[in-house]
């Protein structure tokens, strides 16, 4: 074809030069000229559309082998028995290490408040001031009573001691002498009753300084200067709470616990340690990290619950009595549990969830698995897996139950990638 091309060439070019000069050719050479040159451009046209035909061709033939390689690749992992700690999440509610509420032990108005609200009380900081004359009164009194009780006592001892030798020789009546004898122990009993009045009236009026009972952060106060207040009042004066260390009152179900116990108590399980996390109402998690306590031995009929304790350091304070905590916490370890990732498992229709794995042959088994829990990026499995079973996380869109497959270690480049780069 292409030797026609060029003889066609010629052609033209020899027509041209004889029969330009002859007005009467011209128009006729130039239709000729025009049909060789059609005759070129379909030519050309020919050998394109056939070199695009064989490209076509060639890239049909290579998608083919590629379809006709073989099985999938399937990227699988070998899972393993090992020990988790089973973490659970639980709601709480902090409270305070120490509460007292601080209350009037006598009667009187309230001279002075002497304490900033919102401050760090020190325990046997006075905190109000109660008017003391009527009791600096009694205290006067009691002494004065116990001064006349010591006098009539040591008449009455100086009396029975000279009746003593008297009775002896018969010179007074031993009634007499038993009377003042009486008298005597009489007197000294008032001493001691009277010492006692003393004692407590000045009680009383130690009283009327209201101290702090402990140590701790010190509230509002409810009583302000010149307010009367007895001992016998409902209302404390003020509260004072401590903060740090600071609890955390978690509340898990009866029916978790049952559940815990058992698990315990069928030796799949360890207890784990009593450290516990929290996390606060923003969201954030609190830095520090606490220690659990105890459990009490009782279920709340009300909610159906038992409540945990646990403690916290609190040295800035940022942890109020009150406030909705989450606490997260590992109550007991599986010795024998067996971890897939999370994309390895799937779902049926019926919620079942189910994996596949490799199996004899090399194709791909679909089994039922017990997966309830989830530990960071893998599901916890409790049943349907052994230790050593080839579980596919990679590929699953291309495989399907009883079909072969290749298994390659999840994570290992395939073949038709290593190929494709090479």
């Amino acid at each position: 074809m292409a030797a026609a091309i060029g003889a066609t060439n010629r052609n033209v070019s020899f027509r041209l030069t004889p029969l330009s000069r002859d007005p009467n050719i011209i128009g006729r050479t130039g239709c000729g000229m025009m049909i060789a040159q059609s005759s070129i451009r379909g030519t050309a046209r020919v050998l394109s559309c056939l070199a695009l035909f064989s490209a076509v061709a060639a890239c049909s033939g290579e998608k083919k082998d590629a379809r006709d390689t073989g099985p999938p690749e399937a990227g699988y992992v070998v899972v393993k028995q090992q020990s988790v700690p089973l973490y659970v999440e639980l709601a709480g509610r902090t409270a305070a290490y120490e509460t007292s509420e601080v209350r009037p032990q006598v009667s009187g108005l309230i001279k002075a408040r002497l304490f900033k609200e919102g401050s760090i009380v020190q325990a046997g900081q006075t905190l109000y001031q109660i008017d003391p004359r009527l009791y600096t009164a009694a205290v006067d009194q009691a002494s004065a009573n116990l001064a006349n009780a010591q006098a009539n006592r040591e008449a009455a001892q100086s009396k029975a001691d000279r009746y003593r030798p008297l009775a002896q020789m018969e010179a007074v009546a031993k009634q007499d002498y038993t009377d003042a004898a009486a008298a005597a122990r009489q007197a000294a009993a008032s001493v001691a009753q009277n010492r006692a009045g003393l004692q407590t009236a000045r009680i009383n009026l130690q009283f009327t300084r209201v101290p702090a009972p402990i140590t701790g952060r010190i509230g509002r106060s409810l009583f302000t200067t010149g307010a009367l207040v007895s001992a016998s009042q409902a209302d404390p004066l003020t509260t004072i709470q401590r903060l740090d260390p600071i609890y955390v009152d978690i509340q898990q179900s009866s029916a978790d616990l049952l559940a815990l116990r058992r698990s315990l108590s069928s030796g799949g399980a360890v207890p784990s340690s009593t450290q516990v996390r929290l996390k606060l109402e923003d969201g954030s998690d609190y830095g520090a990290t606490g220690t659990l306590e105890f459990a009490e031995p009782m279920v709340d009929p009300n909610t159906g619950t038992v409540t945990l304790r646990a403690r916290f350091p609190n040295p800035q304070g940022v942890l109020l009595p009150g406030m909705y905590v989450r606490a997260r916490l590992s109550q007991v370890t599986s010795r024998n549990a067996i971890l897939v990732p999370q994309r390895g498992v799937s779902r049926d229709p019926r919620g079942n969830a189910t994996v596949m794995v490799v199996g004899p042959g090399n194709k791909a088994v679909q089994k039922r698995v017990s997966a309830d829990q989830t530990i960071g990026d893998a599901w916890l499995v409790t049943s349907g897996l052994s230790a050593g079973d080839k579980v596919i996380v990679e590929g699953l869109g291309r495989v399907k139950a009883d079909q072969p497959i290749k298994p390659v270690p999840a994570g290992q480049p395939s073949a038709k990638r290593a190929a494709a780069a090479q």
